[in-house]
């Protein structure tokens, strides 16, 4: 059952990582209306990320920052008075537009900025003031698509920009950087309504001149993507010929290899400590060994974290690919979700499922989280309604391996992202397509002061579990460094366990923890045993008063004959960290 003695320490698996959106986190206008402007609206700046911020980042024990949206991308925003291109608003998701459509990887959102024209060095001097904290920067590295209006004003001089060397008279070449379909022009979907009624623009016209037409950035290779299609970006080529049976062209190394690795480079040299890949899966997997060996090369601390969705294929990204870190959205995060909803089919057995098998081998490479952008929020009707049913899902994704676990801005005051903002609907996630705000992380700001005064009660406790629990993570031993055993199988037929109930220990030589969550809305009371190898491991003979203790809360349980079992009590949704 001990499946991983690793040491983290040695390797640094146990990041502990903040992910903020930049648009939001500093955003101070509480107006929130539909299809909003940024003058109406608001945004945030890369200047509101200031001393004070970062140091209460760092006071809730994070050692990562993860800066979304950094990269320019296309926006309904004209910024044209600056040399910028304005972009269509026909092929542009909401008045700020997706950070996921990139219009130039040399750039910086200059929706960002409080003077445009000094844009890159307002985020340079973010990530130095960042390190000045101790903390490290990641950003995000989208390498499958960009948005169908990319031109690079801002690449290095020498720089050929992605597609400028394209024969666009050929439906596939590895020589090429986009996909075309030659002889048909592209459709913007008929159903789009780009801002909203009341935006006018003058491009607003329900066309897009595109031709030929170009892939599709989620693999559609058709003129008229659907709305639900990513119809505002384009397929980027790594040398797949995906309307040929997938047949791949490595050798010689496609072009756009060493544009997307130079891309890297030019980052990392700036002093980013950690891109973020998004859907690494859409690429192939030879391209990352071969850039992540090529960057990590010339920035050997830099690390790569991935953005995966297919179980199968997990080793092969970190073996293969050389990822440091992968999402473990599906697997831990799904099994999480479904305990926390009270689902029916929700069971602590699929956890014991997750480190035995589809994560053996690789447990403290998987990053855990019970909230990003790409999910609901917790607190929303459409996860548990109520932040605090979370807790459980927290204390196992931060405690159960030496890996790393991640919070979204917002999450630790319970932002529930009710209503819809304008391109995204009302379904539980705050928007990353719109100018808005977070208005319960707006009462944390408190007018820049960052104090949380204004936070309700319950939300400065909520507030202070998630600052205890990571502080906890960050300096105990044996959550960072330590091995993993599981009691299940030794209690599941005991007294007061059921599916909802999970117990493990988390230990080494100088420390050991013994961790249970109760998934279950109700109390629990649970008669914990120990096999006699584990007692003899821990040098506990019998009988002995024997104290454990948890940090959560330091409350102390005294047990006598642990032969017979630890006898404790668990709230409804809540969950133990006992030293003993």
């Amino acid at each position: 059952m001990d499946v991983s003695t690793q040491n983290p320490q040695q390797n640094g698996h146990k990041l502990l990582i903040y992910q903020l959106f930049v648009r939001l986190f500093g955003n101070q206008n509480p107006t929130n209306k539909y299809y909003g402007s940024i003058e109406e609206n608001g945004c945030g700046k890369f200047n509101d990320i200031n001393d004070c911020a970062l140091e209460e980042i760092r006071k809730m024990s994070f050692s990562h920052v993860w800066f979304m949206g950094v990269i320019e991308h296309a926006t309904m925003t004209d910024y044209s008075y600056y040399g910028i291109k304005p972009d269509d608003p026909d092929v542009v998701k909401g008045r700020a537009g997706s950070p996921y459509a990139i219009k130039d990887y040399y750039d910086v959102d200059p929706d960002l900025a409080v003077d445009v024209k000094n844009r890159m060095q307002e985020f340079e001097a973010l990530i130095e003031r960042t390190h000045q904290h101790n903390l490290k920067v990641i950003i995000d590295f989208v390498p499958n698509h960009v948005a169908r209006t990319y031109q690079s004003n801002a690449k290095p001089e020498g720089v050929i920009d992605i597609g400028e060397q394209d024969d666009n008279t050929k439906a596939f070449s590895p020589q090429n950087d986009f996909y075309y379909l030659p002889g048909k022009k592209f459709w913007v979907p008929g159903d789009v309504n780009p801002g909203g009624t009341e935006f006018k623009n003058v491009l607003k016209d329900g066309m897009f001149t595109e031709f030929p037409a170009k892939a599709t950035g989620n693999d559609v290779f058709y003129e008229a993507p659907s709305i639900n299609d990513w119809y505002e970006t384009i397929k980027l080529n790594y040398g797949v010929d995906y309307v040929n049976g997938r047949q791949t062209y490595f050798n010689p190394i496609p072009p756009l290899w060493f544009k997307l690795r130079d891309i890297l480079l030019f980052w990392a040299a700036k002093g980013v400590d950690g891109f973020r890949c998004d859907m690494v899966e859409m690429v192939p997997v030879e391209f990352w060994h071969w850039v992540i060996t090529q960057v990590k090369e010339a920035y050997p601390t830099v690390i790569f974290i991935a953005e995966a969705y297919n179980p199968q294929d997990y080793g092969r990204y970190i073996f293969e690919g050389k990822f440091d870190y992968l999402y473990d959205k599906v697997g831990l995060y799904d099994t999480l979700k479904k305990l926390v909803r009270n689902d029916y089919e929700g069971n602590v057995y699929e956890i014991r499922d997750q480190w035995q098998h589809q994560h053996n081998g690789f447990t403290e490479r998987m990053l855990r989280f019970m909230e990003n952008h790409d999910e609901v929020r917790i607190a929303s009707g459409y996860f548990a309604g109520n932040p605090w049913l979370a807790l459980p899902a927290m204390i196992v994704s931060a405690t159960i391996s030496q890996g790393p676990v991640m919070v979204y801005n917002g999450q630790e005051v319970g932002e529930p992202a009710e209503g819809t903002t304008g391109f995204s609907s009302s379904d539980g996630r705050t928007s990353i397509f719109d100018y808005c705000c977070m208005p319960e992380h707006l009462k944390w700001l408190n007018g820049g002061k960052m104090d949380g005064a204004k936070l309700s009660y319950a939300q400065k406790a909520l507030r202070n579990f998630y600052s205890h629990l990571l502080q906890i993570t960050a300096e105990h031993e044996a959550i960072g460094n330590g091995a993993f055993y599981d009691l299940l199988y030794l209690n599941e037929g005991e007294r007061g366990f059921n599916n909802k109930v999970y117990p493990y220990l988390r230990y080494t030589d100088q420390e050991r923890l013994l961790i249970i969550v109760n998934f279950n809305r109700d109390e629990v009371k649970l008669q914990v045993k120990f096999t006699d190898d584990l007692l003899n491991l821990f040098n506990i003979s019998s009988p002995g008063n024997y104290v454990f203790t948890d940090l959560l809360s330091e409350n102390q349980i005294t047990a006598t004959n642990l032969q017979e079992g630890l006898r404790v009590k668990i709230e409804g949704s809540c969950g133990l960290i006992l030293s003993f």
